[in-house]
């Protein structure tokens, strides 16, 4: 598996090291796919390394880690409210053409 085997990476002290040092680049672009893994990938296993990659993130800068999450946060809060939106213009819609068309 591909998930799993990318995630063996970061038991490379070498790879650990250089993903530190470039941590507030790494972090934001990664934090969202981090996320995803935990909350719904079907392998245990890649939940499991998922969580060792992001509490290695959080014990190496919890601030940064704080700022990826309230903006992930914030980027879900945002969709949700799109979505709702959305379909409260499609019922809108539905209304109307219901009306009109019968």
């Amino acid at each position: 598996m591909v998930a799993e085997r990318a995630l063996f990476l970061w038991n490379n002290d070498h790879i650990v090291g250089l993903i530190a040092q470039n941590r507030k680049v790494i972090l934001p672009i990664i934090f969202e796919a981090l996320e995803k893994n935990i909350r719904s990938h079907w392998n245990q296993a890649v939940n499991g390394l998922t969580g060792n990659v992001r509490k290695m993130f959080l014990d190496m800068d919890t601030d940064l880690f704080e700022e990826c999450q309230r903006a992930y946060i914030e980027k879900e809060e945002t969709a949700q409210d799109r979505e709702e939106k959305r379909e409260l213009t499609w019922k809108r819609l539905k209304a109307v053409a219901t009306e009109k068309y019968g």
